[in-house]
């Protein structure tokens, strides 16, 4: 077995990389450390996290993968993720427990990609 520091980054193909770029700043903090004409990478939420926005023409083509998370600190923290992502433009697909205090929240980013907002 090799030791990582766990996943380490995920490359959408965006429509604008300013436009991800403020909706995933506005409502997980991200910071930006790299740029190109095609391209922002970002840092966050995470320590070790990175998300790259790659203009292609290919929006949010899943490529098999449905979606991908962000885990809460705080189960009570739900209801702050689901105004904070409305606020920051997301479409709200569903919203449940796992089970009882184990809330969890689907949205869609500006380009259609499902994230999963989770407390476990």
């Amino acid at each position: 077995m090799i030791k990582t520091y766990g996943l380490s980054h995920i490359n959408l193909e965006v429509a604008d990389p300013e436009v991800s770029l403020r909706f995933y700043a506005e409502l997980f903090g991200v910071k930006e450390y790299f740029r190109d004409d095609e391209c922002i990478q970002v840092l966050g939420p995470g320590p070790h996290d990175v998300l790259a926005f790659v203009r292609s023409a290919r929006v949010g083509t899943a490529g098999g993968i449905s979606h991908f998370g962000f885990r809460l600190t705080k189960a009570a923290d739900i209801d702050e993720a689901v105004e904070a992502a409305t606020r920051a433009g997301a479409r709200i697909l569903r919203r449940r427990e796992f089970s009882p205090g184990f809330p969890f929240l689907y949205i869609l980013d500006p380009d259609g990609y499902e994230i999963e907002i989770w407390y476990e």
